[in-house]
């Protein structure tokens, strides 16, 4: 290329949309583009929407636009979940010079190049394309990840689970695992360049190996990171309760690097609202599960999500999950009000809930998970924590987590970033533990 295009990315939604952001941008560097920080005036910009709720594709379509307006002579890239769901919407009421749904992100580079040397480029590029044959994982690496200490490795695609709340099956596809290899030739690459943690993603983690008809892959992928030099932390991202058994928990604590970090979704504690959002577990089963957990490893974190105002929820059903919480006593709770999204079961039941009260319960609930939390922080006052430092947030005031997923902030008159070093806890001040 003659010109020396520049490139911003806009990323909305989960870490499987920041990982695919960080491979595409990798790709792009190589292909010669100049990648610049979001809000700088770039030839090209590349948003990547999410299609979670119903605000989250407000939000991408908003973003879209704007890039349009920061430089109205820009070529706009709308890609991901938003896109796959709506692209008419979005083709209509955006404008994005370029749609891309879910797949062939990997030739991001090409399709740019394609339509900034083709004349007649103010043409819009449509590829949207259904989930047939789409059985193989789309392939996507990164070596490194922009101002960060962790990195997030994408291991699967796809859900299978259809829970009647979802739209993400419908805009993802089918479960495709990531070949081993692939995994860890990545993970040699990012421990080459740095970094010491690293967090296993994915649309749903839970069932990595199964449309390869292999039933421990997860952990005898973890098995084998553990093996990885300059890696000294594995984490997991979000996980359904059933992938714990005994067996699981077993050889993930004995080995040395696994944190002591689950993120159990659990979206209710009533049994009946998981039976109507086609949840594939019961209460009782998820406490087995967090029991395992801690037989194992007694101070691990446990952090969730709970959507309040699931149709039908009942003032007695909502005291439940209430009393769940209390119960299984997290580490942090993430509360959601439920909403609709067309195309799920969920839209069609009867009984949608009233939305001051869907407020009134989420506010209800977060204030008992800050409770709960709080609980949780004070057991490891006193205690000695081991703390990768992730980032300087003022001279001399440094910010990082423990392996349990607790923020601690310490003072240093040296550079600790990306450094694991162990602190003594001294106290609680908001979110954070204060170490030294």
């Amino acid at each position: 290329m003659e010109t020396k295009y520049t490139v911003s990315f806009i990323t909305l939604g989960c870490k499987v949309n920041q990982f695919e952001t960080e491979a595409m941008s990798e790709i792009l560097e190589k292909e010669g583009f100049k990648v610049l920080p979001p809000n700088e005036i770039s030839h090209i910009y590349i948003i990547n929407t999410c299609a979670v709720t119903k605000e989250s594709e407000r939000k991408s379509r908003q973003f879209i636009n704007r890039a349009k307006r920061i430089n109205p002579d820009s070529l706009v890239v709308a890609v991901g979940c938003s896109v796959q769901l709506n692209s008419e919407k979005i083709n209509k009421e955006t404008q994005a010079d370029i749609i891309i749904g879910t797949k062939h992100k990997s030739n991001i580079g090409s399709i740019i190049k394609n339509k900034l040397n083709n004349k007649e480029y103010r043409e819009h590029f449509y590829l949207v394309d259904d989930f047939q044959g789409r059985e193989n994982f789309e392939e996507l690496k990164i070596s490194a990840v922009h101002d960060k200490t962790r990195a997030n490795i994408k291991i699967q695609d796809g859900c299978s689970q259809f829970c009647s709340y979802c739209i993400i099956p419908y805009v993802r596809g089918p479960i495709r695992s990531r070949k081993h290899q692939d995994i860890m030739e990545e993970i040699k690459r990012i421990a080459e360049n740095g970094y010491k943690e690293i967090v296993l993603n994915g649309i749903h983690i839970s069932s990595y190996g199964k449309d390869l008809q292999l039933n421990n892959a997860l952990i005898e992928l973890i098995e084998d990171i553990e093996n990885v030099d300059g890696i000294e932390r594995i984490r997991l991202g979000s996980l359904e309760p059933n992938l714990i058994t005994e067996d699981f928990m077993k050889r993930y604590s004995s080995l040395k690097k696994t944190c002591d970090h689950f993120h159990l979704s659990l979206q209710s504690g009533s049994g009946s609202v998981l039976k109507r959002m086609n949840r594939k577990y019961t209460t009782d089963e998820y406490k087995n599960n967090v029991e395992l957990i801690r037989k194992y490893m007694p101070y691990a974190g446990i952090t969730t999500d709970i959507i309040v105002g699931f149709p039908g929820e009942t003032e007695e059903e909502f005291n439940e999950t209430k009393n769940f919480v209390k119960d299984i006593k997290f580490s942090r709770i993430h509360v959601f009000k439920y909403s609709i999204r067309e195309g799920t079961k969920a839209a069609e039941m009867d009984n949608q809930v009233d939305s001051s009260i869907k407020s009134e319960r989420s506010k209800e609930l977060i204030q008992l998970g800050e409770k709960i939390s709080r609980e949780f922080m004070e057991k490891f006052i006193g205690k000695n924590l081991s703390l990768l430092v992730e980032k300087e947030n003022k001279e001399n005031i440094y910010e990082g987590y423990t392996t349990n997923y607790l923020k601690v902030l310490i003072k240093s008159s040296i550079n600790v970033k990306n450094q694991i070093i162990n602190v003594h806890i001294k106290d609680i001040r908001n979110d954070y533990l204060l170490g030294e």
